[in-house]
């Protein structure tokens, strides 16, 4: 975990030396932290705005409701093979925000989600968008942990801003980051296509 002035994060081990990016808006006296792909992020403060810009990829916002503590992450795979960048992967990804949770105080049945994401934005990505989607609901009915709202699959992208100490939630117009998440989508799919030929790879001995 990774603890600094002013807010309470977690992130994967390799990344401790980033905090995301918060900032202070005058015009509502809020924090608005911008959690991107590969992150997980848990906080108490209540005056605390967490933000993501989704397509294919899926945002967990899980909080404690009595505690008033929550956080979000940011997946673009269901899972992997364990090597890379594992915080690409929702298995790493929702475990991390559930113990980060956790690890505040929270108590496991207590917990309630919000799901965002998942859309199938482009052709390219072969339906990774809804198997994002179902990877995320099938893991927190594994655990437990109850689905309060959200919007998943489709095809529009979303930007999601999230209040976790009172589980308000919202979906915004993102015309202006179309260029931005096109370009990550399309590296989205190239990822996708080549480890699928590595999964292909056959050695014979």
């Amino acid at each position: 975990m990774s603890f600094r002035p002013g807010y309470q994060g977690s992130r994967s081990a390799d990344a401790l030396g980033q905090a995301p990016r918060r900032y202070l808006d005058p015009r509502d006296g809020c924090w608005h932290t911008q959690i991107t792909q590969g992150e997980a992020y848990v906080t108490a403060d209540e005056n605390e705005v967490l933000s993501t810009v989704l397509g294919s990829c899926v945002a967990a916002c899980i909080r404690d409701p009595v505690l008033r503590i929550g956080g979000m992450n940011h997946f673009l795979l269901p899972e992997g093979d364990g090597t890379g960048d594992v915080m690409r992967y929702g298995v790493h990804s929702m475990e991390l925000l559930i113990n980060g949770i956790l690890n505040r105080g929270a108590a496991r049945e207590r917990l309630e989600a919000k799901l965002f994401g998942g859309a199938n934005v482009i052709a390219a990505l072969s339906g990774i968008g809804s198997r994002n989607a179902d990877f995320a609901e099938r893991f927190l009915m594994d655990e437990g942990i109850a689905i309060v709202g959200g919007d998943l699959r489709g095809t529009a992208p979303r930007r999601i801003q999230y209040w976790p100490a009172t589980g308000r939630a919202r979906q915004l117009s993102i015309a202006t980051d179309a260029r931005q998440l096109l370009q990550q989508e399309l590296q989205e799919a190239r990822v996708e296509r080549q480890e699928a030929e590595q999964e292909n790879d056959v050695e014979l001995f």
